[in-house]
């Protein structure tokens, strides 16, 4: 069992598209805030203040949506070890039936702060997001 982080999004009425729905874009900003939201919540502080995250790949299945007033319900976790300075994460939002709407792989990568280099990502960086077993 992975470590996973949970974050609830009701959409207002600036994320609906002329569809009717929350919008694309939305939704990458919303899978942005569930990795940095998690970060800031496990991360040790002198990771937090050492290093920084970018995306460098996002891939995005969209299966539902909601409309203005409904709420999605975030779930991110990272899947096995970094590679260098990326580390792979999955976010996964469901409704409030828990059915699923959309689902991301994202590839982040890692950077020192004072730098501004690509770092290398160290067991203990990502031992809080280790498995809980």
């Amino acid at each position: 069992m992975t470590n996973r982080f949970t974050k609830t999004f009701t959409a207002q009425p600036e994320h609906i598209d002329e569809l009717g729905h929350v919008n694309n874009t939305v939704w990458v900003q919303w899978i942005q805030d569930m990795a940095t939201s998690h970060w800031d919540a496990v991360a040790e502080p002198e990771h937090r203040e050492q290093f920084f995250w970018v995306v460098i790949r996002h891939e995005i299945d969209y299966r539902g949506n909601i409309a203005a007033g409904q709420s999605a319900t975030g779930t991110t976790y990272i899947p096995g070890d970094a590679r260098g300075a990326k580390s792979m994460r999955v976010v996964e939002f469901t409704n409030e039936a828990g059915k699923p709407l959309v689902s991301a792989k994202t590839t982040w990568a890692m950077l020192d702060r004072e730098s501004g280099r690509l770092a290398r990502i160290r067991p203990e960086v990502l031992a809080p997001f280790a498995s809980e077993d």
